[in-house]
C-alpha cells in the first residue's frame, strides 16, 4: 500500500541512495542501500520491489526541483519571452548550483543518467510537454509565425540545449551565463519563423 508514511520513507531513501552514489562513485543497488543505511533487505524490498525501483526514485528526486520550476513559470502571469527566459534560467541555475557544489557527484548522477537513459526519458518528454504549451502560448500573440509546434520545439532545443543538459557543465560551465541565454531568447523571439531567409540552397561556391 503506497501509504504517506511510505512515500516518505522511499523519498528519504532515495536522497540518501543519491548522495551515496556520488560518495562511492557508482550506483547504488538495494543491497547496498541496505547495508549502508542498517535495514533489513526485506524492508528494503517493500519499498522498492524491483530493483530498477530505487534508481527511478533517485531519477524523480532529481528532476522533482525541475518539475516544480517549470508549473510554476507555466503559471504564472509573465508575457512569452519572460516565460521563456525563467523556463531555461532557473533550471540552469539549479543544475550549475549542484556541478559546483560537488563536480564528481554530479559527473556520477550524469553518467548514470546516460547510460539508462531510458529510465529518464519520461522527465525529459514532460520538459517538451511542457515547452510546447510555452510555443503554443507564444504563437497566440504572434510569435514564431508559420512554425507547426513540433518543428519549433525542434528548433529552439537545439538553440538552447547547452542550457538544459547538465552532461554539458562539466566542459563549459564557465562559457554558460545569464545573460548570453538572455541574448539567444531574445533571438528567438525577434527572428524565429517558417520564412526561408536564404542560407539553405546555395549549390556552389564562386570567388567574390
Amino acid at each position: 500500500m503506497n501509504t504517506p508514511d511510505l512515500r516518505q520513507e522511499r523519498a528519504r531513501l532515495a536522497a540518501y541512495a543519491m548522495d551515496l552514489t556520488g560518495r562511492r562513485g557508482g550506483e547504488v543497488t538495494p543491497e547496498i542501500l541496505a547495508a549502508e543505511v542498517g535495514v533489513s533487505r526485506a524492508r528494503i524490498e517493500a519499498i522498492f520491489p524491483e530493483e530498477s525501483d530505487l534508481f527511478d526514485a533517485v531519477v524523480e528526486l532529481w528532476f522533482e526541483p525541475h518539475v516544480a520550476i517549470m508549473e510554476e513559470v507555466l503559471a504564472s502571469d509573465l508575457p512569452p519571452n519572460r516565460k521563456f527566459y525563467e523556463f531555461y534560467v532557473r533550471r540552469f541555475r539549479r543544475n550549475r548550483a549542484e556541478f559546483r557544489r560537488d563536480p564528481s557527484a554530479f559527473a556520477v548522477l550524469c553518467e548514470l543518467g546516460a547510460r539508462r537513459f531510458e529510465r529518464v526519458r519520461s522527465f525529459v518528454d514532460l520538459a517538451d510537454h511542457y515547452l510546447c504549451e510555452l510555443i503554443a502560448e507564444a504563437q497566440a500573440e504572434g510569435h514564431f509565425p508559420g512554425l507547426e509546434i513540433d518543428r519549433a520545439l525542434t528548433l529552439i532545443n537545439q538553440m538552447t540545449v547547452a542550457y538544459t543538459m547538465p552532461d554539458l557543465l562539466q566542459t563549459v560551465d564557465e562559457r554558460l551565463t545569464e545573460d548570453k541565454l538572455a541574448a539567444i531568447v531574445d533571438t528567438l523571439f525577434a527572428g524565429l519563423s517558417a520564412t526561408d531567409g536564404g542560407a539553405s540552397g546555395v549549390s556552389g561556391l564562386r570567388p567574390a
